[in-house]
């Protein structure tokens, strides 16, 4: 029997049995199938990650170290000084911007209603250096900054503790909040990030002078923006080197603050989702195994039902390799059918998804195609077809011509 032969044989044992074979098949289905769509959600997840925070990878935080410091004495703080300091482009040619923050908690008042909120107290160009944008009203003016005008730009989930989940947040705007004992009004509202949306933001100037003191000047944060993603090194020993010497800081156990820099966040977070991505594809896969094992169960049920037919086949003259090459084809010709609809359900699954699940909910990640995951899916699919035919095959082919005439 020549490969025609034997590829048409299978498909005339396969039709003969269509509800059995579809039905055994299911699991190749939804096994290639998962691994399609959870590889095109992982890849959208890193893709959606890395267009949103990439441009983040040149920034660098420094703050004041927690604690005692691990050489002994008290951490100094953050200074006007230091900022001045590292803004000097002769000592530090690598830092392109530097931007100092206030932080802490306070209370928010709106009538009657208090919540706790974050605050930052910001400088004019805070928006740029944290990647946040304004969904209503507007950012803080030079004007305001310099005068120290107290004005607020508040996190939509800000809003709603105050004024309820269904406020309008553009009538927010223009309306006036207590924030501590001072009164400020309401510029505008942040366009939510999923993470720091709890937030009040003032003039770095006003946070100082009416929410969290002057304090001699000091500082809570510090942003710095290298002249690029590949000097952040660089920036990291300049800043160094200069907090250093502001500091007196003689040795690096001394050191009283700490420089992070968010591309190591970022890599961090990226080799999280690859990892996540893996994890959840190779619990996809377990159905692939799931299904070659109904592949196996079927086809030692079909070497069983077929045993006179095997006889007559080897008592005319069929020899072993035809035996076995017919059964081992309809094994990889059942998952291969499996494995081709998985990859059509795959794909339209991921395509569909695309389209509508971002209309449905804006911050999810649009599911990204790739050649990679699809071909390897179905060549899993035939693998396992030839694994899981394997045994049946061979032991359709080890019979003895005599015993299976007489099988009933």
């Amino acid at each position: 029997m020549n490969m025609g032969e034997t590829l048409r044989s299978a498909l005339r044992s396969l039709r003969s049995n269509r509800l059995r074979s579809m039905l055994t098949a299911v699991g190749i289905i939804i096994g290639v199938a998962a691994v399609i769509v959870l590889v095109a959600l992982g890849n959208g997840m890193k893709a959606g990650f890395d267009a949103q925070f990439s441009q983040l990878a040149n920034q660098i935080t420094i703050t004041q170290a927690t604690g005692a410091v691990p050489g002994g004495g008290t951490a100094r703080p953050l200074t006007d000084q230091d900022v001045k300091a590292l803004e000097n482009t002769l000592q530090a040619p690598d830092i392109q911007s530097v931007t100092p923050s206030m932080t802490g908690n306070v209370v928010l008042t709106e009538r009657q209603t208090q919540e706790r909120a974050s605050l930052v107290g910001a400088t004019e160009n805070y928006l740029d250096i944290a990647d946040r944008s304004i969904a209503a009203g507007d950012w803080f003016t030079e004007a305001q900054e310099q005068g120290n005008q107290k004005v607020a730009v508040l996190g939509e989930q800000a809003i709603s503790l105050l004024w309820g989940p269904r406020k309008n947040i553009n009538q927010v705007v223009g309306s006036h909040v207590r924030i501590g004992s001072t009164t400020f009004t309401v510029a505008g509202v942040l366009v939510a990030d999923g993470q720091n949306d709890n937030v009040v933001m003032t003039t770095f100037g006003a946070a100082r002078g009416y929410l969290v003191g002057n304090n001699n000047g000091q500082v809570n944060q510090i942003v710095v923006k290298s002249t690029s993603a590949n000097n952040v090194n660089q920036a990291t020993a300049e800043i160094t080197k200069i907090l250093d010497k502001q500091h007196y800081v003689k040795t690096p156990a001394d050191q009283d603050f700490n420089a992070r820099t968010f591309s190591s966040l970022l890599t961090q977070r990226t080799e999280f989702i690859t990892f996540l991505t893996i994890f959840i594809t190779a619990i996809a896969a377990i159905s692939l195994v799931v299904g070659g094992i109904g592949v196996a169960n079927i086809m030692l049920v079909t070497v069983t039902e077929r045993t006179r037919e095997i006889g007559i086949r080897k008592a005319i003259g069929a020899p072993r390799r035809a035996i076995l090459n017919q059964f081992l084809t309809e094994a990889v010709m059942l998952t291969g059918l499996g494995g081709i609809t998985g990859v059509a359900m795959g794909i339209g699954i991921a395509l569909g998804a695309g389209a509508i699940l971002p209309r449905l909910v804006p911050s999810f990640p649009t599911p990204i195609l790739s050649l990679g995951p699809v071909v390897t899916a179905f060549a899993m699919s035939l693998v396992i077809g030839l694994l899981a035919g394997g045994y049946p095959a061979n032991r359709a082919a080890r019979l003895r011509p005599i015993e299976a005439l007489r099988f009933e």
